[in-house]
């Protein structure tokens, strides 16, 4: 996977299910699909026509003419990107008319273009330079004297390209990415004639515009005009390689571009099958991290949490660790220890830190962070449809007549698959969004939802079981679908529930805040308005109703038939790069890879064999059981693969207890994080550039990880934990993840025909990847439901135990931003941080006049919990009475305002529902302060070692 350009076929292809139209190019005759045109049968037929404002992922302009080609019959000379085939076309792209037609426009082109080639960072990677190349250009008739546009000043106010408006030739690309791709529309042509130029937003920097960054406007640029500054810093890249991003559950592949060792760029890949060619700012551009300054990259071990760290070799800090573990268990008991799997790490990897635990410590004490975000998803999608994962692929949205978007803020969370879904909104699809908060879905260009019901947090339920009584009551259930392939008596019982005069939309609005009509609409709209889709995030999973919500929406999609067809199905936005297949893997304490219960015998039995060790059949503890058992003095051993559990689990205090509790703490990661501060091993790890393995995705995808660097630390991930468990005694001799990848096909069912052979030969594969399923799933339960006969559940909304009152009247829900990334360790270390350089508390502005607070003041947030101080951002994007902030920032501590309510079947934190008080604060807190000194301090430190 060592190529470097990709070829462009100049338009989009044709519908899938077109008739085949059969012409002439150049006296060879090519059979393509109707609609094709005729710039893209020629490249079919290895005819390159020459192009400038053309690209296949964008609607055919036809602005350049450069592209004009001869047709026999025709007068005139068409742009064969706008000129679709027809039958027995006969069509000439080379003659002297056209040389000279193609070479003069050129000649208009380059007489007001910068004749720098050779100091250009460009050279040798530009369209222009190659089309005049190509019409045989070598003098311009007109000269280079009169009105111009090459005193244009360069925009460098954005961290990661700038935009030279003297090499720009108005082909308008950036403006149609933007506008196609991306669905932003920051860019637009200013100015008519001769003073057309581009412009972002209202003609200001790229910096301060609406641009978001995603890069796709660099990528379509054919000059010079929009360029990665790294370019210009390293050079145009020599290589590539394929390799998936580690950032959110989309999954996006990316052609890592390389010069010599260096990384150049990451430039999304066209075939990528989860983004389809298209990013976002952290994938494109938010790498830096892999060499950032604070990365650690020797082993460090001390006694005690309040001594200075020391470097130590490899060898004598997996010594240490293995000892400790063996020495604590040898005292307090074989369920003394665990551990933690990480869902930023590979599948191999998080398999292997499970089978460590499992087969090395000989219990189950493991657990992961997908639990503390969509556990809920796998236990309330195995209840009722038999599989603990979504049920559609991210293309299936494109088939979609109506959007549901719940609980999920996909344009900041998921953006490339929230670009994809504003592209089927705009070509008239109906949008439906359930959130407390004005999300940027809910508006944006030529996108607006029909119906934004803007719930009490916490009462998801509630609202799913109105909508439900509005499709029962009012007959709009599809009753011959749930004859067929649901359990009637079961429907029966919920259709009696739901019916029920106190589950109405008029019954419940005082409940839920969300007007009556209002809910009747949506509901109607969604049970009548064809293939209907359900799309949610950690707004429906961290709830103390967590996994009776994703049950509460499996009913309603059985209920009216939008489960096993295109453009349909319920489909967790999942939140970190590998949750899918953290979970998969077997990361929870009660469950094997593959989501079989460590109690079955069969499955043990199988384990057992395969690793050659008799199983523990008693489920293990999850991270607050360890933690509880930590301070209980029962728990003394805990080993932390890629996880900042203190930064990112709920009611720090709690943490911080467990954590002091334990006599090993073992951490595997890039950097000090803030668990780090009470470890007594680090492990440094390694970045995704750096290993090879496979990631899974939201939609079940199952794609490579491909190893672009060497391992600044010494090891792969993998590699050191395999290192601890040789050290521990167990018989591990993997050379490659693929072997690790083989033990999972073979004990997991599921997987059973995934290989990196197969995913080589596929691009990726959706689990199930079975011997009747070779080449995946891409729709799940089409003819039935994985478990047989959908199982309807009857869930009944229970208000959660975290109330508002008197001392904290309002409620506090969290969630993230598009520039940042869960904790964010990586993207704080990027430039990134120009978008948001802290976390803000947003405040509706009737809630702050009453508080007396304006926006930027500095604000006291407290809960039962306890308390941290953010600036203030008043916005009506929040309803009276709810407040909301990120959690990227440590020095914010958002989970020392959580509390410790979590899901009554999983586990999951109740991150979206505190309790809170806000008042006008002086300033950061001492303890703040001290933070940030620290930081400081550290951060100094570390540029001068770097010097």
């Amino acid at each position: 996977m060592a190529w470097l350009g990709e070829i462009d076929l100049g338009t989009k292809a044709a519908a899938p299910a077109a008739a085949t139209v059969t012409l002439t190019i150049d006296g060879q005759t090519i059979a393509v699909p109707e609609g094709t045109s005729v710039m893209r049968a020629a490249a079919l037929a290895g005819t390159t026509i020459p192009k400038l404002c053309a690209s296949d992922n964008l609607e055919a302009f036809g602005s350049c003419r450069v592209c004009l080609v001869e047709i026999e019959g025709r007068t005139g000379y068409p742009a064969s990107c706008t000129t679709p085939v027809a039958p027995g076309m006969r069509v000439s792209t080379q003659s002297e008319r056209l040389t000279q037609l193609r070479r003069g426009v050129m000649e208009l082109y380059i007489s007001d273009h910068p004749l720098d080639c050779l100091t250009c960072s460009a050279n040798g990677d530009c369209e222009l330079q190659d089309v005049a190349g190509a019409v045989g250009l070598r003098d311009v008739r007109y000269g280079y004297d009169g009105e111009n546009h090459l005193e244009g000043c360069k925009d460098e106010t954005n961290p990661y390209f700038t935009f030279d408006p003297t090499k720009c030739i108005v082909c308008s690309r950036c403006v149609r990415a933007c506008d196609e791709v991306q669905g932003t529309f920051a860019l637009t042509v200013d100015g008519r004639g001769f003073a057309s130029h581009i412009a972002a937003s209202q003609d200001e920097g790229f910096l301060s515009s609406e641009c978001v960054s995603c890069g796709a406007c660099v990528q379509a640029c054919p000059t010079s005009a929009l360029i990665e500054k790294e370019v210009e810093k390293v050079g145009t890249p020599d290589r590539a390689v394929v390799t998936t991003c580690a950032y959110c559950g989309v999954g996006c592949t990316f052609r890592a571009e390389m010069r010599g060792e260096q990384l150049v760029r990451m430039v999304p890949w066209k075939e990528g099958k989860a983004n389809r060619g298209h990013s976002c700012v952290k994938g494109r551009f938010a790498w830096g991290y892999a060499n950032h300054a604070e990365r650690v990259l020797n082993p460090m071990i001390r006694e005690s949490v309040d001594q200075p760290w020391r470097e130590v070799s490899w060898e004598a800090a997996i010594a240490h660790t293995a000892h400790e573990f063996r020495r604590i268990q040898a005292k307090y008991g074989t369920r003394s220890v665990g551990g933690i799997t990480s869902s930023r790490c590979t599948n191999e990897e998080t398999y292997l830190v499970q089978k460590l635990i499992r087969q090395g410590f000989g219990n189950n004490n493991v657990d992961t962070c997908a639990r503390v975000c969509h556990s809920p998803t796998g236990y309330g999608l195995k209840t009722t449809f038999g599989t603990s994962a979504g049920t559609q692929d991210f293309d299936s949205v494109m088939a979609a007549d109506v959007i549901v978007v719940i609980g999920a803020n996909p344009t900041d969370g998921h953006p490339v698959f929230a670009s994809r879904m504003k592209q089927r909104l705009r070509e008239g699809a109906r949008l439906i969004v359930i959130d407390p908060r004005r999300t940027d879905i809910v508006r944006t260009p030529h996108v607006e939802a029909e119906h934004h019901l803007p719930l009490k947090p916490g009462t998801n339920v509630a609202v799913l079981t109105a909508m439900a009584h509005v499709v029962v009551t009012e007959g709009l259930a599809d009753e011959d679908y749930v004859r067929t392939r649901c359990d009637w008596d079961e429907f029966s019982e919920w259709a009696a529930f739901v019916a029920q005069p106190e589950r109405s939309p008029e019954a419940t609005e005082a409940l839920t805040n969300v007007p009556a009509a209002d809910l009747r609409a949506a509901a109607r709209l969604y049970a009548t308005g064809g293939k209907a889709a359900i799309y949610y995030g950690l707004g429906v999973t961290e709830h103390s109703q967590g996994s009776s919500t994703v049950i509460a929406i499996a009913n309603l999609a059985m209920a009216t038939g939008n489960v096993g067809i295109e453009g349909a199905g319920v489909n967790p936005l999942r939140g970190q790069n590998n949750v899918q297949g953290a979970c998969d893997m077997g990361s929870f304490p009660h469950e094997y890879s593959g989501y079989r219960h460590v109690s079955d015998p069969e499955t043990r039995a199988l384990f057992e064999q395969a690793w050659g060790v008799s199983l523990d059949a008693e489920p293990g503890l999850r991270i607050p059981n360890m933690l509880d058992a930590a301070t209980d003095g029962t728990f003394k051993a805990l080993f932390i693969q890629g996880e900042d559990i203190l930064q990112s689990d709920p009611n720090t205090q709690h943490v911080a207890a467990g954590l002091a509790a334990m006599e090993c703490v073992v951490v595997q990661d890039l950097f000090l994080n803030e668990t780090a501060n009470y470890a007594h091993v680090f492990l440094p790890g390694s970045t995704f550039l750096e290993k090879d393995g496979t990631f899974t995705n939201a939609e079940r995808r199952i794609q490579r990880v491909r190893q672009v660097m060497q391992p600044k630390n010494g090891h792969a991930d993998w590699a050191i934990v395999q290192l601890v468990a040789q050290a521990m005694g167990l018989a591990w001799d993997y050379a490659h993840p693929s072997e690790i990848m083989d033990e999972i096909a073979a004990l997991t069912p599921t997987f059973a025909r995934v290989s990196y052979a197969a995913l080589d030969e596929h691009g990726s594969l959706q689990w199930p990847a079975t011997d009747a399923n070779p080449a995946g799933t891409p729709t799940m339960h089409i003819d039935a439901f994985v478990r047989g006969k959908g199982h309807f559940v009857v869930t009944d909304y229970i208000p959660t135990d975290e109330k508002t009152g008197p001392r904290y009247p309002l409620l506090l829900t969290t969630g993230r931003i598009l520039s940042h990334y869960n904790v964010g360790a990586q993207t704080r270390r990027t430039d990134n941080v120009v978008w948001h350089p802290e976390d803000r508390l947003e405040i509706h502005p009737v809630d702050a006049e009453n508080r007396g607070l304006r926006d930027g003041d500095w604000v006291n947030l407290k809960s039962r919990a306890g308390e941290t101080t953010l600036r203030a951002l008043v916005t009506e994007r929040v309803a009276p009475g709810v407040v909301y902030t990120t959690f990227h920032h440590p020095v914010t501590q958002a989970n020392v305002i959580t509390t410790d309510y979590s899901d009554w079947a999983t586990n999951c934190p109740e991150y979206k529902v505190t309790a809170v008080q806000v008042s006008s604060s002086n300033g950061p807190s001492d303890w703040q302060e001290a933070y940030a000194r620290q930081a400081e301090r550290a951060r100094r430190i570390d540029t001068v070692a770097a010097e």
